[in-house]
């Protein structure tokens, strides 16, 4: 696949970011936001936000129908609970627009209600016409942004697609591989945030030291729920989840991790934390494919049903003695 022009749907930190991306590796690159956000206006007034600069070689528009038929690749990277209206206003459009597209869902999360992958959202708004990959794995946007390395994931159905895309996007900056295991990708990406939560209550906690058998009970939990859907339990322990456990566990930059820090010390959290919608998402397949989730109900006991963090994130480690 050559470099060509690539729109992104979302301006937020991780929209911004493959925006920028994009230009910088060679790419046309056009920015989309949803007429009124306050971040596309920002970015018209100063081409700038917290955390970068754009150039002026990428286009921003609110036109939804201006950005698809701007390129053949479109990234999405918007809030997960949002992303089934999104799909419903492409539908909306011209099918010719859309339907020849590869779309790359840059996102990392599960709909909240019914548990859904967003790829499965995806075909449910959208059918079989477009091609679709995700793109996940540990990475923040400072640290690209200061000129650090990483490695990410691309997976599809199509076998074919992750190493296309993978040749026209790979620089210094991101080394990809990929997955045919679409499901063990998304519900491991999704997944690791709320693991994140939970290491930000045992810092918030001081109990750091716990993070070990944290890292070493999510993966296993995770890759027991990946089995039962269907998915390679094997999957989890690849950079969709367990390679993604440094940057979403320890960095001052993960969202998920503040958040649970904050929570549990009772101060605010201004970023979305997408771990929270994604646990409430994770029980209802957990309950679906009968496979306990114990890091997950300590998480949304905690989050949603008040319980004493100390005393839930304590019991879930030390209780009863039981196999790995």
């Amino acid at each position: 696949m050559k470099k060509g022009n690539v729109s992104v749907l979302g301006c937020g930190r991780w929209g911004s970011f493959h925006a920028w991306h994009a230009d910088h590796i060679g790419c046309g690159a056009l920015l989309w936001g949803r007429p009124g956000s306050q971040k596309l206006a920002e970015l018209k007034n100063t081409r700038k936000n917290e955390y970068l600069t754009l150039p002026e070689t990428v286009r921003l528009s609110d036109s939804l129908k201006e950005a698809l038929a701007f390129a053949e690749i479109v990234i999405i990277a918007v809030g997960a609970q949002g992303f089934r209206a999104l799909c419903r206003e492409i539908a909306a459009l011209p099918r010719p627009i859309w339907t020849q597209k590869t779309f790359v869902l840059c996102m990392k999360g599960l709909e909240q209600d019914s548990g859904k992958r967003l790829s499965r959202v995806f075909r449910e708004e959208l059918g079989e016409e477009p091609a679709v990959a995700v793109w996940v794995g540990p990475g923040h946007v400072q640290d690209f942004l200061a000129g650090v390395p990483n490695c990410m994931l691309l997976a599809s159905e199509d076998e074919t697609l992750p190493p296309r895309l993978a040749d026209a996007w790979e620089s210094p900056m991101i080394r990809f591989y990929y997955a045919s295991d679409l499901l063990g990708a998304e519900i491991g990406a999704a997944a690791k945030n709320v693991v994140g939560l939970a290491a930000g209550m045992l810092d918030g906690l001081e109990l750091p030291s716990l993070k070990g058998a944290l890292m070493a009970r999510g993966a296993a939990e995770l890759s027991r729920l990946v089995g039962a859907m269907g998915g390679d339990p094997a999957t989890v322990y690849g950079l969709s989840h367990l390679g993604d456990y440094e940057a979403t566990l320890f960095s001052p930059h993960s969202n998920n991790r503040r958040f649970g820090e904050n929570f549990v010390r009772g101060l605010p959290s201004k970023k979305l934390a997408e771990g929270v919608s994604t646990a409430a998402a994770l029980l209802v397949l957990g309950a679906k494919y009968k496979v306990e989730l114990p890091i997950t109900q300590a998480v949304e006991s905690v989050i949603r049903e008040k319980a004493d963090p100390k005393e839930a994130l304590l019991h879930l480690f030390l209780r009863t003695r039981k196999s790995e």
